[in-house]
């Protein structure tokens, strides 16, 4: 590829450079599904900083611009739920959005905290329609476990695979 991004830790100082990209990245998700009304298009900056206080976030960075981003938090039983994998439009296809995942997958299988328990799965979700985003996570080992109808237009497919 020809660049180098670097991975690391998502802070507070970073939650508008995220929620720009959230923004950009949820465009095109938008369209597939018909609904500009989507979560990610009307996140607030607040809700945004609050899902990092709660978890774990990281970014890459392409010299000072977040190219890519997720999101994930640990529940008491071990199950990291993954949100919010993005990569800037540009950049995709070029491996960044399974590097990310890797690292945020790698975080939690070695947090050595003991207030978050070691994981033992993890889980994500994607939309039905959303080929490029299933494509990866079963490349990556992710297996179907179920989906969810929210409206005539999306079905959400809840993946998962063990730690």
């Amino acid at each position: 590829m020809g660049m180098s991004v670097t991975i690391s830790s998502a802070d507070a100082q970073d939650a508008e450079h995220i929620l720009k990209l959230q923004y950009l990245c949820y465009q095109s998700e938008a369209e597939l599904y018909g609904d500009w009304s989507i979560e990610p298009l009307t996140q607030s900056l607040d809700a945004l900083r609050a899902e990092l206080a709660e978890g774990h976030g990281l970014v890459a960075r392409l010299g000072d611009e977040v190219v890519t981003s997720v999101r994930a938090v640990a529940d008491e039983d071990g199950t990291v739920r993954i949100t919010r994998l993005m990569v800037h439009p540009r950049l995709r296809r070029h491996g960044l959005g399974g590097r990310l995942l890797d690292a945020i997958e790698q975080h939690f299988a070695t947090t050595g905290h003991p207030e978050v328990p070691s994981a033992k799965r993890f889980r994500l979700d994607t939309g039905h329609r959303s080929e490029g985003n299933l494509r990866l996570y079963r490349r990556k080992g992710y297996e179907q476990v179920a989906t969810r109808a929210l409206g005539p237009r999306l079905t959400l497919v809840t993946l998962e695979k063990a730690a």
